[in-house]
């Protein structure tokens, strides 16, 4: 019986994951990095960050990410590279496919919201951002 209790509390808690496509909606916008946990383990908090990612994702599931160096007058300078993406639901996960000249490569949106962005790479290092806040000196 104890058997029984067990399994069906681990159904209940595994099975009630969050449906990503829920994900997708807070996907744009201004994202700055604050912590990077390794597949080893190790974790580096990001204190300060010179850049952000600004992250477009347009209807049809295809958009872009660069980066962007924010300045003390409140605008941006901008990097010239561009990665662009698509987006694809794939067994209960959101993937996020990029293409850039160089490289192709997959990322999962492990969960989205509009404070939050955790991603998970192909290394299981997973990275979480948290949204920008331009800074306020008044």
């Amino acid at each position: 019986m104890r058997t029984f209790v067990i399994l069906c509390f681990a159904l209940v808690l595994f099975g009630c994951s969050e449906n990503p496509e829920t994900f997708i909606q807070h996907i744009n916008g201004y994202w700055e990095i604050e912590e990077v946990t390794l597949s080893d383990g190790t974790k580096k908090e990001y204190t300060y960050n010179d850049t952000i990612d600004y992250i477009e994702l347009s209807d049809s599931l295809a958009g872009f990410r660069r980066k962007l160096k924010p300045n003390f007058m409140g605008k941006y300078e901008t990097s010239k590279s561009i990665e662009t993406f698509s987006i694809k639901i794939e067994h209960d996960s959101l993937n996020v496919y990029y293409k850039t000249p160089y490289a192709n490569w997959k990322e999962t949106i492990l969960k989205a919201n509009e404070t939050q962005l955790i991603i998970t790479n192909a290394n299981k290092d997973m990275y979480l951002y948290k949204r920008y806040q331009p800074l306020d000196l008044e």
